[in-house]
């Protein structure tokens, strides 16, 4: 299964991933990666800073991805019954 896939299925099941979430569940270290072309293909993802703490204690801030929706797809009859021809 390809990377892409198992996001979205994350994103499917959960409305939401941190890149930790992807290195620790899926072994993806390029999760930003993902999301802009996710995005490039219609999907409307937002993202939030989250600030969580380190193994030594300290604050740092990371991505969240929130999955709004899923590309709108028309058939190509339905784009075409709306215009008249």
């Amino acid at each position: 299964m390809t990377q892409r896939k198992l996001v979205l299925q994350h994103l499917d099941k959960y409305k939401k991933i941190t890149s930790w979430d992807a290195i620790m569940e899926y072994g993806i270290t390029r999760l930003a990666g993902i999301i802009y072309n996710l995005r490039n293909e219609g999907y409307i993802i937002d993202s939030k800073n989250k600030t969580v703490y380190t193994r030594l204690g300290t604050q740092t801030t990371i991505a969240e991805y929130i999955l709004k929706s899923r590309p709108v797809r028309q058939s190509a009859i339905q784009f075409a019954s709306e215009y008249d021809y």
